[in-house]
């Protein structure tokens, strides 16, 4: 299932870091994405491709070098489907609150 790839990916820290970096600057090469890291140009690489099996990260060749980007749709999927359903009761009490103590003000 393509959430399980998902969230295994997401639960690296060293791999949310390396999203953060696309969000930040899209398009980075491989060199780039090392710049300041504590970890060596192969574990960047192997992070890199478990978030493009995840499909977090997809890379294009430029010449000689691969950018790398960022795809925001399987989190967004995520967001859908495991967090949004769990803000409506939240949401939805918070605005029945709000127009309580609006009422509440009015008298």
């Amino acid at each position: 299932m393509q959430d399980d790839a998902v969230f295994k990916a997401l639960a690296d820290r060293s791999r949310r870091k390396l999203l953060d970096r696309l969000h930040e600057k899209n398009g980075q090469t491989l060199g780039e994405l090392c710049e300041g890291l504590d970890m060596t140009r192969q574990a960047v690489a192997k992070h890199l491709a478990i978030l493009k099996r995840a499909n977090l990260v997809s890379w294009k060749r430029q010449g000689r070098e691969r950018r790398h980007f960022i795809n925001p749709v399987p989190i967004n999927d995520i967001a859908e489907r495991w967090i949004s359903k769990f803000e409506r009761p939240r949401l939805s009490a918070l605005s029945k609150l709000k127009k309580r103590l609006e009422k509440q003000d009015a008298e």
